[in-house]
């Protein structure tokens, strides 16, 4: 495939390069650091929900430009955790680039993933306990409170099938921002690389895992009727579609493009 020469951003099979090359070393990162950013980046997601959710409760705006809106802010969680730094799982379904390539082995990919997650939970759902007790849920005379418990409760209604496939479609969309992210040689490249993937993801319904935990913890922390396993129902499928959304349907997609057979490097 030829190449787009003068350009002042990466080309996508040198991203394709960089990522597999990033992945490796976010698989290797010290056990103690990647936890540690993995809770950054639960709460980075958390920040961006709680900007979304004030957004969703101003019924004055109308049904497309709320949900347009609230996708632009929500887009700060991906913007702190690309440019601040820090490990998310769904940015990090991409490792399996350098997991296919053999860069890194099975165990690697996996301690990572759950590693990550682990973390983006605690980080998270400990966003939310800080945020239901700051007296947040009583802005506009309690509608953003109202407006995340309804968010919660519709997230634990889903039906498993829809919420897996809403769970493919978000993480397809984040992968790519993360993507064109990377294509980015300045902070503004990579910010405005990730508003409107982010933005449409949002916009549409789709379901993020991470922005769930925020969400559903939230909500219990309201006094929603959500225990655990109200938690669990809504992400195990969102979990799974995440993962096939963003490690199958544009990890390894670009993987069979750009790297299945690598240029030889010259001496």
């Amino acid at each position: 495939m030829a190449e787009v020469y003068g350009s002042d951003c990466y080309s996508p099979r040198e991203i394709a390069e960089r990522i597999e090359t990033v992945g490796v070393a976010k698989a290797n990162l010290p056990l103690l650091s990647m936890f540690a950013l993995g809770v950054l980046a639960g709460g980075f997601i958390g920040i961006g929900a709680l900007f979304a959710t004030i957004v969703f409760s101003d019924s004055e705006l109308g049904f497309a430009l709320t949900r347009v809106l609230a996708g632009v802010v929500f887009s700060v969680g991906l913007i702190l955790v690309v440019v601040a730094g820090a490990e998310l799982f769904t940015g990090n379904n991409l490792l399996v680039m350098a997991w296919v390539a053999r860069r890194i082995n099975t165990r690697r990919l996996l301690l990572n993933f759950a590693v990550v997650y682990a973390g983006n939970f605690i980080g998270a759902v400990g966003l939310a306990a800080i945020v239901a007790l700051s007296g947040y849920a009583q802005m506009s005379n309690g509608e953003v409170g109202r407006t995340a418990l309804v968010i919660a409760s519709a997230k634990v209604a889903l039906p498993f099938g829809e919420a897996f496939f809403r769970g493919v479609m978000c993480n397809m969309l984040v992968c790519l921002a993360v993507w064109i992210a990377m294509a980015g040689r300045t902070v503004t490249d990579k910010i405005l690389a990730i508003v409107f993937p982010i933005a449409t993801f949002v916009a549409a319904g789709f379901e993020h895992s991470i922005a769930n935990m925020y969400f559903i913890s939230l909500g219990g922390f309201l006094h929603a009727d959500i225990g655990i396993a109200g938690m669990l129902v809504n992400l195990v499928p969102v979990t799974l579609g995440n993962l096939v959304g963003g490690a199958g349907m544009v990890g390894l997609v670009y993987h069979i493009i750009y790297r299945r057979n690598p240029p030889a490097v010259k001496p």
